[in-house]
C-alpha cells in the first residue's frame, strides 16, 4: 500500500512542475497575441480631432457616405479630398484662363 502513496506523490510533483512551466508560457503567448490585436486596432482607430474636422467640413457626398457606409468610408473620401497630392493634380489639370 505504501507504494501506491509514493507513486501518487510523484505524480503530484510532476503535475506541479508542469503547471509551473505551462502557466507562464500561456500568459506570455496571450500577452503577445493581445499586443498584436492592439496594434491592429491602433491602426484602425480614429483620432478625435480627425472626426471633429470631418464633422465641421464634410461635403454632402461625404455625409451621404457616412450615412450609407459608415465613418470609415466617409473619412476615406474626406482624406482623399484634402490630400495635397490630389489638390496639386487637380490644379495641374485645370486649363489656364
Amino acid at each position: 500500500m505504501r507504494h501506491a502513496g509514493s507513486a501518487m506523490s510523484q505524480d503530484k510533483d510532476i503535475m506541479a512542475a508542469w503547471f509551473i512551466l505551462i502557466v507562464p508560457l500561456v500568459i506570455m503567448f496571450f500577452a503577445l497575441f493581445m499586443e498584436r490585436v492592439e496594434h491592429r486596432l491602433r491602426d484602425v482607430a480614429l483620432r478625435e480631432e480627425e472626426v471633429e474636422e470631418f464633422l465641421e467640413q464634410a461635403r454632402p457626398d461625404e455625409v451621404r457616405a457616412l450615412y450609407g457606409h459608415g465613418i470609415g468610408r466617409a473619412l476615406d473620401m474626406f482624406r482623399l479630398r484634402r490630400s495635397p497630392r490630389r489638390t496639386s493634380q487637380t490644379k495641374a489639370q485645370r486649363p489656364a484662363a
